[in-house]
Parts: C-alpha cells; sequence; structure tokens
C-alpha cells in the first residue's frame, strides 16, 4: 500500500476518532462540539504526519519538534475556550477535551492506532462513569452571591452571613452614597437559592439593597 494512502487513512482514523469525541461533548451540550472535536483531531494528526515523515531529506530532523509545537498551540485553543463570567468560570472541561483530542490525532498520526481508539474509548467510559447519578460523581457547583447592603444597622454584616450560611466574604468593597455606607459584598457557597428565598430575604431585610446569585462550573 503506498505510504499516501496510508496517512490519508491515520487522517481518517483521528477525524472518526475525534467525531466520537465531539459527539459525547455535543451531548452534554457543552461549548465544543463535532466540528471542533474533528478538526482538532484531523489537524493534530496532520501536523504528527509532517513532522515524522515531511523531513526526512534533512540531516537535522527531529520529529518531537513539531509534535511538542502541537501541544503548545492546542493550549492557547484551550485557553480561548475558558471563559470567565460574573464570577463564573466555564469551559475548563471542554478546554481539556479539546488538549486530549489533539493527543489522540497525534497518537493516530503516529501510527499509534491501538493507543488512539484505546484512549479514545477510555476516555468515552470514563465520561460515562462520571455523569451516573451518584452522590461521589456529582459535581458540586460553586455559587457566587453578590449583596449589596447598607450598613444602618451594627449587626447587618452578621446577619447576611447568617443568611446565607457563611463565615466570611469572599470579597467585599464599601462606598458612601447619600451619607449611607454602602457595602457590596460577594460569597461562594455550594447552596443554590430559588426565587423565592430571595425574595423573602430582600422583604425580611430592609438594609439589603439587591441579591444577585451566578453559578461557578467547571
Amino acid at each position: 500500500m503506498p505510504d499516501w494512502v496510508v496517512y490519508l487513512l491515520r487522517i481518517l482514523l483521528a477525524i472518526g476518532l475525534g467525531f466520537i469525541m465531539g459527539v459525547e461533548r455535543r451531548l452534554r451540550l457543552k461549548v465544543a462540539g463535532i466540528r471542533t472535536h474533528v478538526i482538532v483531531a484531523a489537524g493534530a494528526c496532520l501536523f504528527m504526519l509532517v513532522s515524522k515523515h515531511g523531513f526526512n531529506d534533512s540531516n537535522q530532523f527531529d520529529a518531537s519538534r513539531i509534535a511538542s509545537q502541537v501541544v503548545t498551540g492546542i493550549s492557547f485553543i484551550g485557553a480561548g475556550m475558558i471563559m470567565h463570567r460574573q464570577q463564573a468560570v466555564h469551559g475548563l472541561t471542554s478546554a481539556a477535551g479539546i488538549w486530549l483530542t489533539a493527543a489522540i490525532g497525534m497518537a493516530a498520526g503516529a501510527g499509534l492506532y491501538i493507543i488512539a481508539s484505546g484512549a479514545t474509548v477510555l476516555i468515552i467510559a470514563v465520561q460515562l462513569i462520571l455523569h451516573i447519578p451518584c452522590r461521589l460523581f456529582i459535581e458540586r457547583h460553586i455559587n457566587a452571591i453578590r449583596i449589596v447592603f447598607k450598613s444602618n444597622e451594627e449587626d447587618c454584616h452578621e446577619k447576611v452571613k447568617q443568611l446565607f450560611g457563611v463565615k466570611s466574604f469572599n470579597e467585599v468593597k464599601a462606598e458612601r452614597l447619600d451619607n449611607e455606607l454602602v457595602f457590596n459584598a460577594v460569597i461562594h457557597t455550594y447552596s443554590s437559592y430559588n426565587d423565592e428565598f430571595i425574595r423573602n430575604a430582600l422583604n425580611e431585610n430592609p438594609f439589603i439593597i439587591s441579591i444577585e446569585q451566578s453559578g461557578a462550573t467547571a
């Protein structure tokens, strides 16, 4: 079989494995879907082929140089997928998945068919196991609560902490408005609060001006 046919088959294998990774991510409604994983896997495979077979006529041939640059480049793509918005971090798992998909594509490009296929099967299996509704595997998402309140009572700080069941604020900013001291505080908690709780908290504590809740997930 001609070499170019073997190389194209390796790229095709990388595309197939990237497709499988992308399907699993798409079913989880993650940021990176099928096309992203397919392109990353195929690109990494092609880079590996160029690295391994494209410079055989060079006396300074080093297959590891391009492979190491692929790892660096994929890291930048992963970093671009991670978003920080309103105290919440999103995209960490998707970025790690892209990084791993690149590794699978490189393995396919290097001719390590069993390793590439086996790694894909293992990762999909791990993802399925970790999504089993078991208490051990359930991710506890951190909620970032931003509370704006007036300091018109001596123990208002303690009341806010007791209300949300925390011992301290993660972030506090104070400013004076209309001769009143107004605090803008942020707390992190594993608890989640519904609209009724927030409405009651505002009605029963007149010194609280506003409550904003956002989830910080990985």
